[in-house]
């Protein structure tokens, strides 16, 4: 994303960093429930993609074990500052970064979570092949967020709307153009969560 870009993101989150979970006080059961998707196994490497105060990388490091890697990158610098002081970084390395130009090697991931993450990509295809491209062929993507998309809009006072890029319309599509196949999709009231798997590159003629 574009240097203005970065610099409006930052000043949104980092904003709202100090008290952020307070905020949410009721979501961490969602989080540790949702990282299972991911099917982690002992050793794998997971990437906790727009990582924000970290309440992804205790249950990924549970799940990927002292052997695994886990890594949490955020845009935000207050973000990640707000997960140092509460002591996640015993869980995973925190990275300064955008989840747009990753500082990672093709295919160095099992899998990818992203919480809260797809709609706030300003090019939400640009970002979606930057994950893919890290991820390995038939690792896995988790796009959660502890609301559906109705809840949230309600909580934000806005109608739902089928141009939501987390809606299955757009969002399977968008994963396909991207390196993904869509797996399984629930939006509920009490959880939006998306999986998708690494397709393995075609070759080229």
């Amino acid at each position: 994303m574009s240097e203005k870009t970065q610099q409006a993101v930052r000043e949104f989150f980092g904003a709202r960093a100090a008290g952020w979970e307070d905020r949410f006080p009721g979501d961490q059961p969602r989080y540790d429930a949702a990282t299972g998707v991911l099917g982690l196994r002992p050793g794998d490497r997971v990437l906790d993609a727009g990582c924000g105060t970290g309440r992804a990388l205790a249950p990924l490091r549970e799940r990927v074990g002292p052997g695994g890697t886990v890594l949490g990158v955020d845009l935000t610098p207050e973000m990640l500052a707000e997960a140092a002081a509460k002591g996640r970084e015993r869980y995973g390395a925190l990275v300064l970064a955008d989840v747009a130009r990753l500082p990672l090697r093709d295919g160095a991931c099992d899998a990818v979570f992203g919480a809260g993450l797809v709609s706030h990509l300003p090019s939400p295809g640009t970002g979606l092949r930057e994950l893919a491209r890290v991820t390995r062929p038939a690792g896995r993507l988790a796009l959660f967020h502890p609301l559906g998309r109705a809840a949230l809009a309600a909580r934000h006072g806005r109608e739902l709307s089928e141009d939501d890029v987390r809606a299955r319309a757009r969002l399977a599509p968008l994963l396909a153009a991207t390196g993904w196949r869509l797996v399984s999709y629930v939006d509920e009231d009490a959880r939006f969560l998306a999986v998708a798997v690494r397709e393995p590159e075609r070759p080229t003629a």
